[in-house]
This record gives structure tokens, C-alpha cells and sequence, in this order.
């Protein structure tokens, strides 16, 4: 796929960070592009700015839609037929994604399911409502979101990372095992996997809100004294600390996630980009990315141990993303 003029593209999660830069950066090439996101506010933004980028308006369209429900995004690939007068797409980006559930035994089950639902059946429905359309398509893509948490299930050895992490495995192996079926069955499709490291996002921000959580400003004495319990657990002496500077530490994290990071949204969505033109399946993104990765494969049997993230961090990666556990996810 040398460019993108005239494609039309399709990208959940479109209302904020990488979503709204694969948007905008689309729309720059010459796509047409259908967003859904949960936030109709934060779409009508993403859209605004594609126009005053110089795209058309009728080019971009917005549906709200939960990507974890298979009802929603089904009305949503309805939505891009008949906003877009179209019968095929050619690029799918199931980009939407949450953090939470961190804990299998701690957490609880409508949390951590509510964060696999959205990291995993947001793909696999995404895949599911739009893959008649794509089959329409002389040369399709479909790019889906997993992490470096897909080949690497942890923050760190101080966090638990359940859920989100098994939801980016999901996605890794199913869009792998994509690569073989679309050249067997269907080999006008390109399958890509794209893994990021820390990415400055507003995950740690939104995350809370679509798992019914307070945002920290916000957060309750209860939320407040789960929150204290996890950071005394990770080493950091609370005990006495007023929940006033609790509240202001965990937002201060959440703003530190995404300004802090080592790669911008807007870098990650070009790195995206690139790689799907030159038709890559696997697309690491940021330098952190690309190392963990590495000593991952390197030395598996220690992935899990405490050396691993001080020799990570004494490389220079990882120490924005660890400084910042409690109140986010790799993404």
C-alpha cells in the first residue's frame, strides 16, 4: 500500500491519543475516515481538527460506539456503509483500549473483565463487524493495538498486570495466526500487529472513568484507601500521607504518563503509519519497544524478575512508565 489517497479508513478509540493522531494523520494522506469512540465529545474535536487540517468534512464521520459490545460495533460498520456510501474499507486500526483489572486476585471481576472486554473483544469484534467489507477491498489492512504487555505481562515486579495483559496476548496471537488464513483465504489482506511501549496517551486519565472509577481529583476515602494499600505494597511510605496529596499524586501520575513519555501519540501514529505501507506485520514502537522486546527473547527466564527493569531503566527505558504504575497501562 504505497499511500493512502482515497482509502477508507476505519479507527476505533479515534476521540484521543493514538486513535485521534491515526485519524488526523489519514486524513492528511487522502483517506476517508470513520472514527467510533465512547466520547462523542472528544470525536467532534478529533474531527475539527482533521478539517482544519485541510480535510474534507464529509470525509470524516464519528459514531459512539463501545467496542466491547458486538451489537455497537456492528451498527458501527453499518454507520461507515451509509456515511461513507461505501461497500468495502480498506484499513481497519482497532486501536481502542483501557488499563485495569491489574490484579487477578485483588480486583474484581466486572473490572477486570470490563478492561479484557475492551482490549480484546474490541479487536475481535472490530475484526468480526468489518471483515465483510474489508473481503470487498482490492488491497485491505487490518492493524490491530496490542503492547509490549503482549509479550511482556508486567509493569514491573512491584504491579499487577492481568488483565490488560492477557487481552494483548489475545491480540498478538490472533493477529499472527491472521498473517496465515488472509494469504490462504483472503490474500488481498495484510494482518499487522502493532506493539508500543510507553506512549503519551490519556489512558490513565480515561481509563477510570469507562471502568466507573472517580477521577483522581475525585476519588473516594474507600478509593483512596485501595489506592494508599497498592502504593505502600510498592514500597512508598503513605501510611500518614492526607488523602488530599493521594488525590494530587495519582493525577500528577496520569499527567506524567502521558507527558512524560519517551515517544508522542502523534510519533507513534506515523511509526503506524509507515509500517503498514511497507506492509510490516509486526510493528514495535518507541525504543523501549524495540529493547524490551529484545531482552525479552534474550533471557525469558528472568523477564519476571526485578534485575530485568533496573537493567532496563539503567538503559535508559522504562523509568516514566514504572514511576507511573497505579494509574496506567503500556499503550
Amino acid at each position: 500500500m504505497e499511500n493512502f489517497v482515497g482509502k477508507i479508513a476505519v479507527v476505533t478509540g479515534g476521540g484521543t491519543g493514538m486513535g485521534r493522531e491515526l485519524c488526523l494523520q489519514l486524513a492528511a494522506a487522502g483517506a476517508q475516515v470513520a472514527m467510533c469512540d465512547v466520547s462523542a465529545d472528544n470525536m467532534a474535536e478529533t474531527r475539527t481538527l482533521c478539517v482544519e487540517a485541510g480535510a474534507n468534512a464529509e470525509e470524516i464521520s464519528a459514531f459512539v460506539a463501545d467496542v466491547a459490545s458486538e451489537q455497537a460495533m456492528l451498527d458501527f460498520a453499518r454507520h461507515v456503509q451509509a456515511a461513507h456510501g461505501v461497500e468495502h474499507i480498506d484499513l481497519l486500526f482497532n486501536n481502542a483500549g483501557i488499563g485495569g483489572g491489574g490484579s487477578f486476585i485483588n480486583d474484581t471481576r466486572e473490572e477486570w473483565e470490563r478492561t479484557f472486554g475492551v482490549c480484546w473483544y474490541g479487536v475481535y469484534y472490530g475484526c468480526r463487524a468489518f471483515l465483510p467489507l474489508l473481503l470487498n477491498s482490492e488491497e485491505g489492512a487490518v492493524v490491530n493495538t496490542s503492547s509490549i504487555n503482549g509479550f511482556w505481562a508486567t509493569l514491573g515486579p512491584g504491579t499487577a498486570h492481568t488483565a490488560y495483559s492477557a487481552a494483548k496476548f489475545a491480540v498478538k496471537g490472533f493477529t499472527e495466526a491472521l498473517i496465515n488464513d488472509f494469504r490462504l483465504n483472503a490474500p488481498q489482506l495484510h494482518a499487522a500487529v502493532v506493539m508500543p511501549g510507553h506512549i503519551g496517551t490519556s489512558i490513565a486519565l480515561n481509563s477510570g472513568a469507562i471502568l466507573g472509577r472517580n477521577a483522581p481529583m475525585e476519588m473516594t476515602a474507600e478509593e483512596i484507601a485501595e489506592v494508599r494499600e497498592r502504593l505502600i505494597a510498592a514500597g512508598m511510605p503513605v501510611s500518614n500521607v492526607p488523602d488530599d496529596d493521594i488525590r494530587r499524586l495519582m493525577h500528577q501520575r496520569a499527567l506524567d504518563f502521558r507527558d512524560k513519555a519517551p515517544t508522542s501519540a502523534a510519533q507513534a501514529a506515523t511509526i503506524i503509519l509507515e509500517g503498514v505501507k511497507a506492509k510490516r506485520w509486526r510493528i514495535l514502537v518507541g525504543d523501549d519497544a524495540h529493547h524490551i522486546d529484545q531482552a525479552v527473547r534474550r533471557d525469558p527466564e528472568n523477564a519476571y524478575e526485578a534485575s530485568f527493569v533496573q537493567q532496563a531503566m539503567q538503559a535508559g527505558h522504562l523509568r516514566p512508565l514504572v514511576n507511573s504504575v497505579g494509574s496506567a497501562a503500556a499503550e
